[in-house]
């Protein structure tokens, strides 16, 4: 019976998607024209694609999964700042130990010219 909230959960989930792609068929736009179909770039009209594909450099991939690296990180710092007071003297030196490998892992990439842009 554990499972029953779970269950309940995937099903509200299912409903909801179910829901919203069929709300969003019923309520969509009847008739196409090229107007509606043309992709919309905040008011500036779009550019034709280049003949590579218009590809992004490497640079900015290492750079974002750098970022959600380090965010996800950081995110263990909130249960460790909650619970302070229960953990005493073992969960301080235990996130010391946890900042210093994040702040080692920081240095590393630093170093390694990861978060330049150019």
């Amino acid at each position: 019976m554990n499972w029953v909230p779970i269950a309940w959960l995937g099903a509200i989930s299912f409903g909801f998607g179910v829901f919203s792609l069929v709300s969003g068929v019923l309520s969509g736009p009847a008739r196409y024209n090229r107007a509606k179909a043309e992709a919309y770039e905040c008011g500036i009209e779009p550019t034709p694609q280049p003949v590579g594909g218009g590809r992004f450099p490497v640079k900015y991939f290492l750079t974002a999964m750098l970022f959600i690296l380090f965010d996800i990180e950081i995110i263990f710092l909130y249960p460790w700042a909650v619970t302070f007071d229960s953990l005493g003297i073992f969960g301080l030196v235990e996130m010391v130990l946890f900042i210093a490998t994040v702040f080692v892992a920081y240095a590393y990439v630093w170093r390694r010219g990861g978060l330049e842009w150019d």
